[in-house]
């Protein structure tokens, strides 16, 4: 089964249910997954959503913040939300699909700005909710299952996915502390970065930009913080990826673009 899987942090569902739909009518997705909802579930748009042709929809939502969601156009089996890092914000949902892979819809903490973890709670919750989720994964490993993970991951991990490594290097989403937690959780299983499976590392690639620049496509200040990974069994499925970077010009959009991974599962 040929599916086209997209992720975006759409920074409030309700806000932008306009977009969301613009972003079907152009990609015509089989499945996409949401961070960043901030809707709690008696409020969550599930009609709506529905409407736009995704008959199967799992959400876990929270007020304000956090929050993620799964729509499909196919049956989706053995929804899961992870209580990660002893947190009970809604970060995580997984669904399993065609042949039993697991997919997994993260959204990984921001973390602050102070990027000392005894400075600051919220980069400490940080990494250890990246530790946690390579606890997690070596469990997958041990299980031999075949499993996509994707979401707005706020690391940006490689030199060329940030405009600037040498001014952003002590800059929460590019130190090295959170970098080698994200490797770490790469290698506990031999995670694919599907992005960099077709685009060069030494290629510049971005799928956020700030609200604070004014021209953001002039200034071109962006970050790799939007990731689609695949566990080793599944590279030889997978078709094609792009970054729609032109999401970023719609009107109120978010200040990250969706990811659009095709595979045949």
């Amino acid at each position: 089964m040929m599916l086209k899987i997209l992720s975006w942090n759409i920074n409030s569902v309700r806000i932008r249910i306009p977009l969301l739909k613009m972003l079907v009518e152009q990609t015509r997705p089989d499945i996409i997954c949401l961070q960043e909802t901030k809707a709690d579930d008696p409020v969550f748009p599930f009609e709506d959503l529905k409407s736009l042709g995704f008959p199967h929809i799992v959400f876990s939502g929270q007020k304000s913040y956090n929050g993620v969601a799964i729509l499909s156009k196919h049956k989706l089996d053995n929804k899961t939300c992870f209580t990660i890092a002893k947190s009970e914000d809604k970060r995580h949902i997984s669904v399993e699909l065609a042949g039993g892979v697991s997919l997994h819809n993260f959204y990984v903490p921001a973390g602050g700005d102070i990027p000392d973890p005894a400075l600051n709670p919220a980069y400490d919750f940080k990494l250890r909710f990246v530790e946690h989720m390579t606890e997690w994964s070596r469990e997958l490993k041990k299980d031999k299952r075949q499993a996509i993970i994707l979401g707005d991951f706020n690391i940006a991990p490689n030199e060329h996915d940030v405009w600037s490594h040498k001014q952003l290097r002590n800059v929460v989403s590019h130190t090295e502390p959170e970098i080698t937690r994200l490797n770490t959780l790469k290698d506990s299983y031999g995670w694919n970065d599907v992005a960099r499976h077709y685009v060069d590392s030494e290629k510049k690639l971005y799928s956020w930009w700030s609200y604070r620049n004014r021209d953001w496509r002039k200034s071109d200040r962006g970050r790799r913080l939007d990731h689609i990974w695949v566990t080793p069994g599944l590279t030889p499925a997978l078709k094609s990826f792009s970054i729609l970077k032109d999401a970023r010009d719609w009107q109120s959009p978010s200040d990250h673009v969706p990811v659009l991974m095709e595979i045949d599962l």
